[in-house]
């Protein structure tokens, strides 16, 4: 008879019931921005979820308190900065080709405020129909398809709205290519 193996998470049984201290939020903390880049919001959230697991329960005032002192010593020393944090993650955005709404929603997820988003987009000044034509060769659509198809125009266009492109520059991006832009240039 085959054995059954039960997995348990190590976080669950190493960190269940023990307490959160202050040199265990600078250490996660430091831990966590030595791999990842963060905003002052989401690492309040990581360090929130992190004390929940820890601790077993719903982090109370005194954790509450630990955590934004770390944060705040973060900004502080340097280690979290979120109009550089904007400036960046919305650079990355925009090469992929994303849309300015949806770049904004995605700094807005992680928790950038409003007015540094807006510091970040000024400047950037993406250009949204130079952005719906990389989205629309990233993802091969339109002209940027192997074979063209004329028949799948809608459903491109219908991809390049949702992606948060306005319907003006979703139809200039499945505008025919003109020879300047096959040759390939230098």
């Amino acid at each position: 008879m085959a054995s059954r193996t039960v997995t348990r998470s190590a976080d669950t049984e190493r960190d269940t019931g023990k307490p959160v201290t202050a040199a265990y939020l600078e250490r996660a903390a430091v831990f966590y921005l030595e791999r990842y880049a963060s905003s002052s919001e989401n690492l309040r959230r990581v360090l929130l979820r992190k004390a929940r697991r820890r601790s077993g329960a719903q982090p109370d005032e005194d954790t509450a308190k630990l955590i934004d002192e770390t944060v705040d010593k973060a900004i502080r020393s340097g280690l979290v900065d979120d109009a550089a944090y904007a400036g960046a993650r919305l650079g990355t955005l925009l090469r992929r080709g994303a849309s300015v709404s949806r770049a904004k929603a995605a700094l807005a997820a992680k928790g950038i405020a409003g007015g540094t988003i807006e510091a970040a987009l000024g400047e950037a000044e993406p250009d949204d129909f130079a952005q719906a034509r990389r989205y629309a060769e990233r993802r091969r659509l339109g002209p940027f398809r192997r074979l063209a198809d004329p028949a799948r125009r809608d459903r491109d266009l219908a991809a390049l709205v949702r992606a948060g492109f306005s319907y003006r520059a979703a139809t200039a991006a499945l505008a025919p290519r003109t020879d300047e832009e096959t040759e390939p240039s230098g």
